[in-house]
């Protein structure tokens, strides 16, 4: 996928970049960042991860804390339910109707994992589309924070119909945005891209498929 990113706080746009985000589940992203010209790159593999910061030209490997919040962020994925990577670590749950605006409704499954994380998806009960996935985690002061991705613009691709805008939103305040200006499907995506580079001068070229 390419597109935009922003983060908000209170309704206005605290930094905005450009981005591809290439997936290969379960567990492998690479997420190229750029802003004004700086390049910041995450990448994930299973267990481990690396950062580059473009601003700071280091090359650092994740935190056990970034690497468990993607870890989350995949489980909470759309992806990850209608593709059924949680088939044998979670459950799978109706919960029923719930309001979603006047004369709105939106049918409610569960995914409850088996360390009891989980994750609440909502399809529109007229046409049966995604509407948002819900879960909740700590923060380091042991206190729950409510996480919630809203989709909107859907867009035939490939035959799938996916959604080009992502809203977040942390305890009910809206904190970022991806907009998508193109996606693509089932590409050939070399393993190489998501090693460790050995040096940062392999980082100054954009990831290519």
């Amino acid at each position: 996928g390419r597109g935009k990113y922003s983060i908000l706080r209170e309704g206005s746009v605290l930094s905005f970049q450009t981005f591809i985000d290439v997936i290969v589940f379960p567990d492998n992203e690479r997420t190229e960042f750029k802003s004004t010209g700086i390049k910041t790159v995450q990448t994930n593999s299973g267990d481990s991860g690396w950062i580059f910061d473009g601003s700071a030209q280091v090359l650092n490997d994740q935190t056990p804390e970034q690497v468990e919040g993607f870890k989350r962020g995949m489980r909470a994925s759309l992806d990850n339910l209608l593709r059924g990577y949680w088939r044998g670590k979670a459950e799978l749950s109706y919960v029923g109707k719930r309001e979603a605006g006047i004369g709105k409704r939106n049918e409610v499954v569960k995914l409850t994992y088996k360390d009891d994380f989980a994750v609440e998806f909502e399809f529109s009960a007229t046409d049966g589309m995604p509407m948002k996935a819900m879960y909740k985690r700590l923060n380091p002061d042991n206190e729950d924070v409510k996480e919630e991705d809203r989709y909107a613009q859907f867009v035939d691709v490939q035959g799938i119909n996916t959604p080009f805008i992502i809203d977040h939103f942390t305890n009910g305040m809206q904190t970022s945005r991806i907009n998508y200006e193109s996606i693509e499907f089932n590409k050939n995506v070399p393993n190489k891209i998501f090693n460790k580079p050995a040096n940062i001068k392999e980082l100054k070229k954009d990831v290519k498929l």
